[in-house]
């Protein structure tokens, strides 16, 4: 849940957010903006960094959240624990409509290249 401040931050943000695209819909410079609507540029410029800043943040955060899941067409599988014999319980890995088994046997450096061939055709 969210405290006040953060709510408070937020609407400032989106407050700031409506104003530079009024600017930018007008076509004025920031100057002239400023001018008309009465506001110091210093002011200006501060809520531009702060909504620079916070974007480039919400956007490594979506980049992260995205880099942990799998790649389209795959399926995200819990870890083998290590006291699990693999080797009884295998492990099949789905990619599009092929299948491919794997156990404790199997080179990993074969898998790979299987695995990258199949996600290229499929």
């Amino acid at each position: 849940m969210k405290n006040m401040r953060e709510i408070a931050s937020e609407y400032r943000k989106g407050h700031w957010g409506e104003i530079m695209g009024l600017r930018s819909e007008n076509g004025l410079s920031i100057t002239k903006f400023c001018e008309r609507e009465g506001m110091h540029v210093n002011r200006y410029h501060y809520w531009q960094r702060k909504l620079r800043v916070a974007a480039v943040a919400e956007i490594e955060i979506q980049e992260t959240e995205v880099a942990q899941l799998p790649p389209p067409g795959w399926i995200q599988v819990r870890e083998v624990e290590e006291n699990t014999n693999i080797a009884s319980t295998g492990l099949t890995i789905e990619i599009g409509k092929c299948r491919v088994p794997v156990d404790a046997a199997t080179d990993g450096d074969l898998l790979t290249k299987v695995c990258k061939v199949l996600v290229s055709i499929c």
